[in-house]
């Protein structure tokens, strides 16, 4: 072989195998996809995940926080398949800001606020207006970014006189960052009730019940919408993702942990219909400084 002949295989080599690489890449980027969620479906959104990879053979990586932080993290990536966050509140954030096709968002499941305590209500908790108690150590989700601790604080806004909401924060320990979190600091003790979503009972049930709220109280029902994110590289998969969820295999996925799959569900376990979805904007008093 000639010094030229030697001189043309090593570039033509080299950028052969960029292409097959390059091309590689590409169809690996395609069989995956990103989801950026709120932390109000872990459990069943993780076993989704799993199914769907078992299912199709596409990966689901799913990155899970407080509904308005996730949305935060996948504008300033601008990355992203899906948009999933845990109420109706962030979910019209994202269409006003453009950040998802709006006419793919699907409501998946409902949830119904109500006050979660440790197994077996060692503190007797029966009612919102105990949680103003002073011998009790109460915990909400940061309202800012957390769908559950903005519902927490409407309740609290609406139904609180101001005395008793003066006597509900002298009770209130912290702030959690996610609904996760929020039914972890019953889990591990930290509080002695949570305003949280009636779910988070089947998520911990050795160590979580729930205390639902009167139905007078509840002010409105929540649902998990998703919708395809405009960073998506692949929208048709994004889809086969979202009509996973909505398939008879991802329900069964969602009432393992006992979400309500209509709002009729929920209005039932309430017992009385109520307004679905919407928005609250929290007041600023409750925005950490």
């Amino acid at each position: 072989m000639s010094r030229k002949q030697v001189r043309i295989l090593s570039l033509i080599i080299p950028a052969t195998v960029l292409l097959i690489f390059g091309t590689w890449g590409n169809c690996f980027a395609a069989d995956s996809l990103l989801v950026f969620a709120g932390a109000a479906s872990k459990p069943p959104t993780e076993d989704a995940a799993k199914a769907f990879e078992a299912k199709t053979g596409v990966k689901v990586d799913v990155i899970f926080g407080g509904s308005g932080y996730v949305l935060s993290q996948m504008m300033l990536g601008r990355k992203g398949d899906l948009y999933f966050p845990g109420s109706s509140d962030y979910m019209e954030t994202a269409k006003k800001k453009d950040v998802v096709f709006a006419e793919t968002e699907k409501n998946i499941v409902y949830l119904v606020p109500a006050i979660n305590v440790r197994k077996g209500n060692p503190k007797k908790v029966g009612s919102l207006k105990d949680l103003t108690r002073p011998d009790l150590k109460v915990a909400i989700a940061n309202p800012e970014g957390v769908c559950v601790g903005a519902y927490a604080v409407e309740l609290i806004e609406a139904l609180f006189t101001p005395e008793e909401k003066e006597a509900f924060r002298k009770n209130l320990i912290n702030y959690t960052e996610s609904c996760e979190k929020t039914a972890t600091a019953i889990s591990l003790k930290a509080a002695d009730a949570v305003i949280g979503w009636r779910v988070f009972q089947y998520w911990d049930p050795e160590r979580i019940e729930t205390v639902p709220l009167e139905k007078s109280q509840v002010i409105r029902i929540g649902y998990i919408p998703i919708a395809i994110s405009k960073y998506t590289s692949n929208r048709p998969l994004a889809q086969k993702f979202i009509d996973f969820l909505l398939s008879e295999d991802g329900k069964k996925i969602f009432q393992k942990y006992q979400y309500f799959m209509s709002a009729d569900e929920a209005a039932a376990w309430i017992g009385e219909k109520k307004p679905v979805g919407g928005e609250f904007v929290v007041p600023q008093e409750w925005i950490k400084k």
